[in-house]
């Protein structure tokens, strides 16, 4: 499995392998149970129109999520929740700008617009999020000399979340991940669950990406790698 030094570094390179969603399962095929955990990544409100990293479409995913997450009765939600001036922000490193990468002591580092800084309303999770049963909301990105993409591990590879070791005391086995965006938080989280031992499943068209320089493709065409399997929401059991 890629770990993030390797997917940054190969930002750029597009990979026609798994370009074409999974096949494999039949519509309302797949039901979650007991041992079934979604993850909702980072639908906040700077990620959504009129955010300062708005993600084309990322509001299209808010009612396939809520319909989706009906089916689960276990359901983790994540924020990025950055320091002023944090490290992964281009305003902080004199004349870069917002894409462009630059090297820090964990590896590449993406620079970003200032984006979900705590307490403020674009850290925000979507207003127009309904999902009463989430149990629980893991915040990242808040050590300011660090990123932290997935919901697992920061940057640096090494520090955790504690998302893995509370979803193995839930006795969590397989979980499916949505959200915002494809190419960076979601898959980096799906690869991270793979390497926690989970079996994973990537929803579709309840994501969207960024596709930086080539990163949407590389995302799945690594996540394919690792045995992420890629579906649409229609392929989960959903109760009227």
């Amino acid at each position: 499995m890629l770990n993030r030094r390797q997917i940054l570094a190969a930002l750029g390179t597009t990979t026609l392998a798994s370009l074409a969603p999974s096949a494999l399962f039949a519509a309302g095929s797949i039901k979650p149970d007991d041992a079934s955990a979604l993850l909702v990544i980072d639908v906040q409100n700077c990620f959504l129109p009129g955010g300062s990293l708005a993600v084309k479409e990322g509001e299209q995913v808010v009612p396939v999520i809520n319909k989706m997450a009906k089916a689960f009765s276990n359901v983790v939600m994540t924020q990025d929740w950055h320091t002023p001036g944090h490290v992964s922000f281009a305003s902080v490193h004199a004349g870069k700008k917002p894409f462009e990468t630059i090297d820090l002591p964990y590896g590449k580092q993406v620079l970003w617009p200032d984006h979900c800084v705590q307490g403020t309303d674009g850290a925000a999770l979507s207003k127009d999020l309904s999902i009463p049963q989430a149990e629980l909301i893991i915040r990242k990105g808040f050590h300011k000399d660090v990123d932290s993409y997935s919901a697992f591990l920061e940057a640096d590879g090494k520090t955790t979340t504690g998302l893995a070791a509370y979803l193995k005391s839930r006795k969590i086995k397989r979980v499916f991940v949505a959200g915002l965006a494809t190419d960076f938080c979601v898959a980096w989280t799906a690869l991270d669950a793979r390497k926690a031992g989970f079996e994973v499943y990537v929803v579709e068209d309840a994501c969207r990406g960024i596709d930086n320089q080539g990163s949407l493709a590389k995302a799945w065409a690594d996540m394919a790698k690792a045995g992420v399997k890629r579906i649409q929401s229609a392929d989960i059991a959903v109760s009227a």
